[in-house]
Order: structure tokens, then sequence, then C-alpha cells
């Protein structure tokens, strides 16, 4: 029997490393559908995963659209739902999405969540995904959740231009982990959905790291002068980030980010990344060793 794998974010970089190993895999009967708001992107990496010698499918549809949503998921077996960009509507669209996977039948869908994620979270996100989970849990669809604590790729992009981490998050600990973990976790779930059903997955980075060793750090590796964190009240972190004029649910995810670190509420270290890959997660230093770029 043909399984359909259906792989969201297949452009970006979760969805798109998941994707390329699943398409590595060479497991006998799975069939990869990519499901992509843009054809032409969807489709170079079709044409890569095909090189690769893989039975790959494109469907076009953004997670608003119930009725293109409908049709991608036709068929599909086992979906891999990468969580949509931050946008005041995110809850929306992903209600329409998991509306449109139980409509299409979908067997089991497996969702990158966020780490804490309660409708009390300090990080207001965290909020929205938690709402997604009891959203897929009513579905009726098998499920598997994976909660990302931040991922570790965006810690670096925290310093500004002038070499400076601003904001709120004073002594607080981060165990943030690497995408790749992540989408690594994910595959190791959807090789094998059934014996995962019903899981929620803590992925950590090894390590919990306060910003000020996250500055130091990036200053040793970097070697292009000091990098720093400046712990801002809360009513800084508004005021300095106001010059972008980003609406009010965009400035409170922003310095929730911060708070949310300061409150110990991502600091705990999980083995769940050893438990799906057999391996341990990258630590910070690793990620940037092997990457070799700087903002």
């Amino acid at each position: 029997m043909v399984t359909t794998i259906a792989v969201t974010g297949a452009t970006g970089e979760v969805g798109g490393r998941a994707a390329r190993l699943l398409a590595a895999d060479g497991t006998e009967g799975a069939r990869l559908r990519l499901v992509v708001r843009d054809s032409a992107r969807g489709e170079r990496v079709a044409v890569e995963l095909r090189g690769a010698g893989a039975e790959v499918e494109i469907a076009v549809a953004g997670y608003g659209d119930r009725g293109a949503a409908e049709r991608a998921l036709e068929g599909v077996d086992v979906l891999f739902m990468v969580s949509a960009a931050e946008s005041a509507d995110r809850l929306e669209q992903h209600r329409s999405f998991v509306d449109a996977a139980r409509a299409s039948g979908v067997g089991h869908l497996v969702y990158t969540s966020f780490f804490g994620a309660a409708p009390d979270a300090t990080f207001t996100l965290a909020r929205d995904h938690y709402a997604t989970e009891q959203y897929i849990r009513e579905s009726g669809i098998a499920f598997t959740f994976l909660r990302d604590d931040f991922y570790a790729d965006f810690l670096p992009l925290l310093a500004g231009e002038d070499g400076v981490i601003r904001g709120p998050a004073g002594d607080g600990r981060v165990a943030a982990v690497a995408r790749a973990d992540v989408a690594d976790a994910a595959v190791a779930v959807l090789r094998d959905p059934a014996a995962h059903a019903g899981a929620t997955y803590e992925l950590t980075g090894p390590e919990a790291l306060t910003l000020a060793e996250v500055a130091e750090l990036l200053t040793e590796l970097w070697g292009r002068g000091p990098i720093r964190y400046h712990d801002e009240t809360v009513a800084e972190a508004y005021a300095s980030r106001a010059v972008w004029e980003a609406p009010p649910w965009q400035l409170d995810a922003w310095v929730s980010t911060y708070t949310a670190i300061a409150s110990g509420e991502l600091a705990r270290l999980t083995d769940d990344v050893r438990r799906l890959t057999g391996r341990p997660p990258r630590s910070l230093r690793e990620l940037l060793t092997a990457s070799g770029r700087q903002p």
C-alpha cells in the first residue's frame, strides 16, 4: 500500500530539511507531496528531490484557503504541518487548514507547536499554539505535537547592527533548539507515525544559555568586535521597537520573546531530541561553527 506523506513549509528550513530526509530515505511505498504557496519555489525543491530518485508531487495551497487546502490534502495519509508564519490571523489559518485535513481524510497530523504552549504562556504566540493543539485534538485526527523551544538559529539575529542584544530577558535562560534537530525529530515521527500517536515531544538544545552567554559566544566565534547584552526594562523594550510601527500583537510578541526567557519558562532541558533521533541535539556553538556564517 502506498503511503502519501504531505509536507508543508517545504521551501523553508524545517519543512525543506524534512522533505529532503524523507526523499533520501528510500522508504518503499512512500510518496511525498509538497504543499506550498509558491508553485515555482516548490517545483525547484521537487526537481531536486526527484533527482535523488524520490516520487514527489506538488500541491499549491495556503493555510487559510480551505478549498485549495482540501484539494491539496486529498489522499494524504500523514501530514507534517509546520506552523504558519506569524500574523494576526495565524490561529484562524491553522483552524482552516485542520478543517481541510479532517475533510480530506488525513489520518495523522504532526504539528510544530511551541515549548510550554499554554493559554497563559508568557510568550504571546505560544497561546496560539496551545489553541491550535486543542483544535487538532478536537478534530479527531491522530496527532503528534513537536513543541520546539526558540530556534537556536534565531539567537544570533537578536544582535543589532551595533552589536547589542536588547531585551528584558534578565538572567533568564533559554534552551534553544536547532531547526535541523526539529526537522530530524519530525522525520523520525513521520517514518512511523503510529508509534507516536497522541504524543507530545518537547524539543530543546543541550544547554540553557542566558543572552549574556549568547553574546559572549558570538563575540568569540565571530571575531569582529564585542557583542553584548543590554537588559532593557519592559517599557524600554516597547519604546525601542516603536520605530518599526508594528501592530500591537507583533510588539507584544517581540517583547514577550524576552520576558518569556526572563520568566524561566524556556529554560528546562529535555532529552526528546535524542529519544527521537538517536543522537544528542546540536549546541549553539556546534550550529554556528558548522554554518560558518555571520549575519
